[in-house]
């Protein structure tokens, strides 16, 4: 695997890593699925809007790189998929997922974040997890230095070298009539995006089945 990879890249990555853990059912992705995940608006910082060709320029680059690969699955449609499973347990995943799509996190935002892909007991176990990224050859996180105005430190993914300085700055907390918001934005987006999913799989069976009447006539 080659590194550095760029922030598209990086979302493309996290996209394929958090599907496969989420929604089984619908992994390896087809080019529009990956596409519009990563246009999510939810589990995402920062959002993006991506087209198709941009996906299919930097997924090439990606699978060049070793990070990801065609799906050797049969069908209609091509779908692809990350190679890391190759490498990482689901845990370490989990939170690599996480660092990729979110950005850099402390242990308790990890830890409540990653829950729609693993569970964990408690920090510790968080906390063990980003200990064994840390220990492979090409090391895929680090513990930032803590910066002013934070009470904890944060962890980053390395995939695209050193975290910048602004990457590094931290947002006031939002006000809780806006975090119930934000949740509420999210649940609808998740819907709107396995929707999505639905429309692909009906497609294809769609054009199967027309396919196989064509036979017939």
């Amino acid at each position: 695997m080659t590194m550095p990879i760029n922030e598209i890249e990086v979302r493309i990555l996290g996209v394929l890593i958090e599907k496969e853990l989420t929604t089984p059912e619908y992994y390896p992705l087809t080019l529009n699925s990956l596409t519009n995940a990563c246009n999510q608006k939810s589990n995402r910082d920062p959002v993006m809007h991506l087209e198709e060709e941009e996906v299919v320029r930097w997924l090439d680059k990606l699978r060049l790189k070793g990070f990801a690969r065609l799906s050797g699955e049969g069908g209609r449609v091509p779908k692809y998929c990350h190679c890391l499973g190759e490498k990482l347990v689901p845990p370490e995943l989990a939170v690599l997922a996480e660092l990729l799509l979110r950005g850099p996190q402390t242990l308790g935002e990890l830890r409540g974040r990653c829950e729609r892909m693993a569970q964990f007991a408690d920090i510790a176990a968080v906390e063990e997890v980003l200990a064994e990224l840390q220990k492979y050859e090409l090391q895929l996180v680090t513990l930032l230095p803590r910066q002013p105005g934070q009470k904890e430190q944060r962890y980053a993914h390395l995939l695209s070298g050193e975290p910048k300085p602004q990457q590094l700055e931290k947002q006031a907390a939002p006000e809780a009539a806006r975090v119930k918001v934000m949740a509420e934005d999210e649940r609808i987006t998740a819907l709107e995006a396995e929707v999505a999913l639905l429309k692909d799989e009906v497609a294809a069976l769609r054009k199967t089945m027309e396919e196989f009447r064509a036979q017939f006539e």
